[in-house]
Formats: C-alpha cells, structure tokens, sequence
C-alpha cells in the first residue's frame, strides 16, 4: 500500500510538474529569467532568515523554508523549459550554474545575519565553514572535471544541501536547523577530500599540463 502511495504521489508530482513546464514554455520566457528569478526568491527567503530573532526565529525560519520550496521550482523548471522550447545553450548552463552558487551563498549569509543578531558567535564560524564548503564541493567537481572528464563522487550536492536547508528552516521550532549545519559541515568536507583523493588517483600517471 505504501509503495502504491509512494507512486501514485511520484506521478501526481511529475503530472503537475509537466503542466507548469508546458505553461511555461507557451509563454517563450528565456530559461535564464526563470533561473534569475530563483535567485530573486532565495534573497527573499535570505532577507527573513536575516531579519529573524530570539523570540520570532521558528516562524521567520518557517517562512525562509516556504521559500526556498517556491524557488527550487524555478530550479526544476528552467531546463525542462529550455529543452521544451529549444533553447538549450552552454551559456544557459554556465549561467545556470554561477546563479546556484550565487543561491547558495546568500542563503547562508541570512543565516549569518541571524546568528549574528543573536549572538551565536560559534554558530557563526559555523555557518561561514558550511558556506566555504558549499562553493568547494562544486568548485573541487569543476576544476576535476577539467582535468579527468568525470567526478561525480561524493554525495553532498546542491539538492541534498537544499533540502537539508528547507529541513532545518520548517523545523527550527524545535532547534533544527543547528544539527542540519553540524551535518552539512562534517558531510560537504568529506565530500571535497573525497573529491581530492579522487582526482589525485585519477591525474597522478598524467603528464604535466603545458
């Protein structure tokens, strides 16, 4: 019963998501303004980690969190639409990508201002290491892949942030959202060393470039 569930909720899912997609689409927007505006609703849901304090931080965390659910439909959406409509470009992928990080950073800079305001001092350090992390779990992928073709190792990719992020932000009524950081810390480091040891076996036997 519950894999028929499980199922049925995949199909309704991806039904609602054609139909967005194929709205969309008649409508000819360029994908990079859907993946510009995700970035406009995650400053959004930035702006209420920021402004959150002591005594109001479960339901502005709670609002953040609602958010970055709306945004990661723009990021769901923008190249099925580009493939819909034909306009898949490298451009569209690079920009694609700069935009996520862009996404990323600002997120964690609200959560800065947060613990700032609060005077989490240690949390903080914590969340400005997440974010450094963050860029270098994508950053060590890039500099590999142009080197070695392929590295996809490692596990703690911009949806398995983003959806440990939301986590955090529904439920900080009950503390989450310190956990979630103590987590995205230990697993996006692992990551990039993985990703180190990675490429190190990978170029090692390789000649020198240039």
């Amino acid at each position: 019963m519950a894999t028929t569930w499980t199922s049925a909720f995949g199909r309704a899912c991806g039904w609602l998501l054609d139909r967005i997609v194929n709205g969309l689409a008649l409508t000819r927007i360029s994908p990079n303004v859907l993946t510009f505006i995700g970035l406009v609703i995650n400053i959004v849901a930035a702006f209420f980690f920021g402004e959150a304090t002591v005594t109001n931080a479960g339901r502005m965390f709670l609002y953040a969190g609602l958010v970055i659910i709306g945004a990661g439909l723009f990021d769901m959406v923008d190249g099925r639409v580009a493939r819909r409509t034909g306009q898949v470009t490298v451009f569209g992928a690079f920009f694609d990508s700069v935009i996520d990080r862009y996404s990323d950073v600002v997120l964690f800079f609200g959560l800065l201002v947060y613990y700032a305001r609060v005077n989490h001092f240690r949390y903080v350090v914590l969340v400005a290491f997440v974010m450094v992390t963050s860029l270098m779990v994508s950053y060590t992928r890039a500099r590999a892949e142009a080197l070695i073709g392929s590295c996809k190792v490692g596990f703690m990719e911009r949806p398995e942030r983003i959806v440990l992020i939301i986590l955090g932000a529904l439920f900080n009524h009950w503390g989450v959202m310190a956990p979630v950081l103590w987590v995205l810390a230990v697993l996006s480091t692992i990551t990039v060393v993985n990703r180190i040891m990675y490429t190190y076996s990978n170029t090692k036997h390789m000649a020198p470039l240039g």
